[in-house]
């Protein structure tokens, strides 16, 4: 099905990119005050087109015979290559193309926003604007793209634009490190992501996501035959295929192993990190997983292999965060372990073959959800930081009395986050679980925990910023920051307390038919009291200034401190680095190029000025040695042909 009048869809991503252009090259120069309201303005024109789009898709022409269908908005032929291949650029919506569109530009909206104040002050304050536009402009055409190539330029564009935000404070050491490794480690995981591509597009024939899914999701097809004989290492190509791009969606998730970027990428601008690292750029492989779900539910293992690494992503970053003393590094490891419960979702959804179940939608409905509150607690931290000028906790505490609207909306953020009802974070997580409990105990049993973690380490937070002690406050406070950051604070504020009301199945599902979300009471009593012990805990150790926590650390010294230490991963990883590819792998590698293809090279290149050497006497330029020559030519030929030639 083809989308007529289109145009509009086609602006939403469109606008963002006319305001990283104008404010990119005439930012600094014309625009040096207006760079924000211009950018803001354009966005919230997008804005209202995505919301018109989403609205048009799932209650206009998106439902084809009681289910939501793949739509094509436009496309055209970018490409040819041959008759049968070609690299188009286009766009389709589907219900989560739809969810992502809102998602998208509402959070970017609300960041911009609040960047009006938060960085007005900012020497670069059109450059930021112009980086968030090429941002914003570069996610809105990954979850747009209509095949994967195309999907592929822009998901290596989000990386570009994360390592310019990240990077913002290029004058800051740390910050130069950060985009650095961010830049560096999800290029190792693109690359997995790359070859997985070119498997699945090799065995569909097409690049195009509708032929790729009709081709490697219908058992009964040649592709799918040819890519299940085909094998390698005990694994078929079609397993080779999704485990390869799945290394490149946990690269850019902050999946186990490859999460070790997202902590430190906390040292761009606090904004960014509400639009980068909570609601967008980390949950764009959870989006991929989902626009390809088909073709991975065709490989079991690696499906269950997904399950297993969300699950275990959830609970090692939820017990890191119950360490962390920098507000922004906890909620970090938040990010990584709430994306793990969306990966898990995924995984174990069409686990036992049924395509149509709870765990999709429920992952899909956690990172619709997560969005608004997390994206809430990373503008809540960037208040608590603007007023207190430190992101250690330490240095935080009784703010309630003087950020009374950020007290309030992080308190909402942090009930959401937990899953205490009727918030947000409530319905989608009981969602998950009870997928969870359905299909798979060990990993139902692992998110159950992490549950619990959950409520602990964000109402450790929320104690030790707003309660605990009285804060020592110098005389360049300057309070809550302004209209411009309080108006983003209330509306997410807002968003975490209904959002868990949408009838989600109705809309986003994995077969495009509706889900029943239903809560069923009884199951949730579990997952609500542990929430509920984990923030009486909380508040037990943090709520007012006692030396439980200090005594609690030490009595498992040894368990807490590497968890302190993130267990070591980052050491790990540097430690590999150094020692096994520059030291081993390195150093054998410049050695044989040193002296095996230098020295082929060298020796042919010094053979050949040996040779030129010997014969360059007989150019002498001399007419007495070339007729001397000429002479011995002529007389050697006269022997040959008179007495040797019979």
């Amino acid at each position: 099905m083809i989308m007529p009048n289109a145009l509009y869809i086609a602006l939403i991503p469109l606008l963002p990119l006319a305001a990283f252009v104008i404010l990119g090259l005439f930012g600094t120069k014309y625009f040096s005050r207006s760079a924000g309201i211009i950018a803001t303005l354009l966005l919230t024109v997008s804005t209202v087109l995505a919301f018109y789009a989403a609205y048009s898709y799932f209650f206009e022409y998106g439902k084809v015979d009681g289910a939501y269908t793949k739509v094509v908005v436009f496309k055209y032929a970018w490409l040819q290559f041959s008759g049968n291949l070609s690299i188009d650029m286009g766009a389709i919506m589907d219900p989560s193309t739809a969810m992502m569109l809102v998602v998208v530009t509402f959070i970017s909206l609300m960041v911009h926003i609040y960047s009006l104040s938060y960085l007005k002050d900012e020497k670069r304050f059109a450059t930021y604007y112009a980086f968030l536009g090429l941002f914003t402009f570069s996610m809105l055409g990954l979850v747009l793209s209509s095949n994967i190539f195309q999907l592929y330029i822009f998901w290596e564009l989000v990386g570009v634009s994360s390592f310019l935000l990240i990077g913002f404070y290029y004058d800051k050491p740390s910050a130069v490190a950060a985009c650095k490794k961010a830049f560096i480690v999800t290029r190792f995981a693109d690359l997995g992501f790359l070859i997985g591509i070119l498997v699945l597009s090799y065995y569909a024939g097409s690049l195009d996501f509708i032929t790729i899914i009709e081709k490697l999701a219908t058992p009964e097809s040649e592709e799918v035959h040819a890519a299940m004989t085909a094998s390698f290492l005990g694994l078929t190509a079609l397993s080779w295929g999704v485990a390869l791009v799945f290394i490149g969606i946990a690269g850019k998730s902050a999946m186990f192993p490859l999460h070790i970027w997202l902590p430190d990428a906390m040292e761009g601008p606090t904004p960014v990190s509400a639009l980068i690292h909570a609601a967008t750029m980390v949950v764009a492989g959870v989006f991929l997983i989902a626009r390809l779900y088909h073709v991975f539910s065709m490989s079991q293992p690696i499906l269950h292999f997904i399950g297993y690494i969300g699950a275990f992503s959830a609970l090692f970053a939820a017990v890191i965060a119950c360490t962390q003393t920098d507000i922004k590094r906890v909620l970090a490891y938040s990010t990584m372990s709430q994306i793990g419960f969306m990966m898990l979702a995924l995984g174990i959804s069409g686990a036992d073959g049924n395509k149509h179940d709870l765990g999709f939608t429920g992952g899909m409905f956690h990172l619709f959800t997560h969005a608004m509150f997390k994206a809430l607690l990373f503008l809540g931290a960037g208040s608590v930081i603007h007023y207190i000028h430190s992101n250690e906790i330490k240095d935080m505490g009784g703010l309630r009395k003087y950020l009374p609207v950020t007290h309030i909306t992080f308190l909402i953020a942090c009930l959401a986050i937990a899953g205490i009802p009727p918030f947000a974070g409530f319905f989608s997580k009981e969602a998950i679980l009870m997928a969870a409990y359905e299909k798979n105990k060990i990993i139902f049993y692992s998110a159950l925990a992490t549950s619990g973690l959950t409520a602990f380490y964000m109402f450790r937070l929320y104690f030790n910023i707003f309660w605990n002690k009285e804060p020592h406050l110098h005389s360049e406070h300057r309070g809550e920051g302004g209209f411009a950051m309080l108006l983003p604070l209330i509306v997410l504020a807002a968003a975490a307390c209904t959002t868990g009301f949408i009838p989600f199945g109705h809309f986003v599902s994995a077969d495009g038919k509706q889900v029943s979300t239903e809560l069923h009471w009884t199951f949730s009593i579990a997952p609500v009291v542990l929430a509920l012990a984990g923030i009486f805990i909380a508040m037990s150790f943090y709520k007012t200034a006692n030396n439980k926590a200090e005594r609690l650390a030490a009595s498992m010294n040894g368990f807490y401190q590497s968890a302190y230490h993130k267990f070591y991963i980052d050491e790990i990883c540097l430690f590999f680095t150094n020692k096994v590819m520059f030291g081993i792998i390195g150093k054998s590698a410049a050695w044989f190029d040193k002296n095996v293809v230098d020295g082929m090279v060298n020796t042919t290149g010094n053979g050949t000025a040996a040779f030129s050497e010997k014969v360059k006497a007989f150019q002498s330029g001399k007419v007495q040695q070339y007729a001397i020559y000429f002479l011995v030519g002529v007389i050697g030929l006269a022997v040959i042909f008179i007495y040797l030639w019979k």
